[in-house]
């Protein structure tokens, strides 16, 4: 770590100056300077000196008349020779040359035909192994699909076989658990459980709660008139016992004849109470005799309603 400035004295205060060994001026904004610098134009190199080698040996000279060293008719003959068989050899190549030409034609002619033709075959060829690549693969699909029909046709036919196989007996008994469900009915039978026997079963019902009834309000009168009768019953035997009580005793023997008729007349009322139970046993079966018969009647318009009912 640098070590810090120490603070300054009281009264004074420490400025910023630079302390590094170049100066720099603090701007805000750099100073920019624009420079311009141009060279000069290349010169054109100069021409080089042709090169003249040093002469080595000595000059001469020599006098040549007209005639001495060239005769144009003897000089000129190979010359002619020369150009004209040179002449009649470049016809005579030109010729061949056009005659080779025009064989060079006539085969490339010949050999474009047999090119166009061979091209032509083997156009027809391709186009018939085309078609025969077509046509095999055309039967290929097709014998596929027969294949495929066939074995399709066979999973039907074992499908089939199975299904009615299985279903020889799975139908007969769908069928009797439908009909035992009800959803396969005869429209008698039918018409007869919802509607008829609905309203038998209310007629009988109807009839049932009458005899209910009707034998209710017979064992109310029956107990009404058996409760009144015993009321008349016990208000005699206690209208008689006040009357046996009332009568004077005179001597010892007179009371116990007294006693004797006390005990005399308790059998009396004994068989008066136990002949009134006779009586109404007597009521009783007569009363249960015309119900049971009564019972019977209506039993027996029941069941020749219900041998009706049957009767489709």
């Amino acid at each position: 770590m640098q070590p810090r400035t120490p603070e300054p004295v009281e009264g004074r205060e420490h400025v910023h100056v630079q302390t590094e060994l170049y100066l720099e001026e603090i701007s805000d904004r750099v100073i920019e300077v624009d420079v311009e610098c141009q060279t000069d134009a290349f010169l054109d190199r100069p021409p080089t000196p042709l090169f003249i080698p040093a002469k080595t040996g000595r000059d001469v000279d020599t006098q040549i008349e007209e005639g001495e060293l060239f005769d144009f008719d003897i000089e000129v003959k190979p010359m002619l020779e020369v150009l004209i068989g040179k002449t009649v050899e470049q016809a005579l190549l030109e010729v061949m040359e056009e005659e080779e030409l025009a064989n060079l034609w006539a085969h490339q002619r010949a050999y474009g035909e047999l090119r166009n033709t061979e091209l032509a075959e083997v156009q027809r060829l391709e186009e018939q192994e085309r078609r025969y690549s077509e046509e095999k693969e055309r039967r290929k699909r097709q014998q596929m699909q027969v294949l495929q029909k066939q074995k399709e046709t066979t999973e039907k036919i074992a499908a089939r076989a199975f299904a009615q196989r299985y279903l020889a007996d799975l139908i007969p008994s769908v069928f009797n658990n439908l009909r035992e469900s009800g959803y396969f009915y005869d429209p008698v039978e039918r018409d007869i459980e919802t509607e008829f026997l609905p309203w038998l079963m209310t007629e009988v019902e109807e009839a049932l709660e009458k005899k209910v009834l009707g034998r209710t309000v017979l064992d109310s009168l029956i107990c009404t008139v058996v409760g009144k009768r015993l009321d008349a019953f016990s208000h005699k035997l206690s209208g008689q016992t006040e009357a046996c009580a009332e009568e004077p005793s005179s001597t010892d023997t007179a009371q116990q004849p007294a006693g004797l008729t006390e005990d005399a007349s308790q059998p009396a009322v004994q068989k008066e109470v136990t002949d009134q139970p006779v009586v109404e046993e007597q009521f009783l079966p007569h009363i249960s005799l015309q119900l049971e018969e009564s019972d019977q009647a209506e039993m027996e318009d029941f069941e020749t309603e219900e041998q009706e009912a049957d009767i489709p």
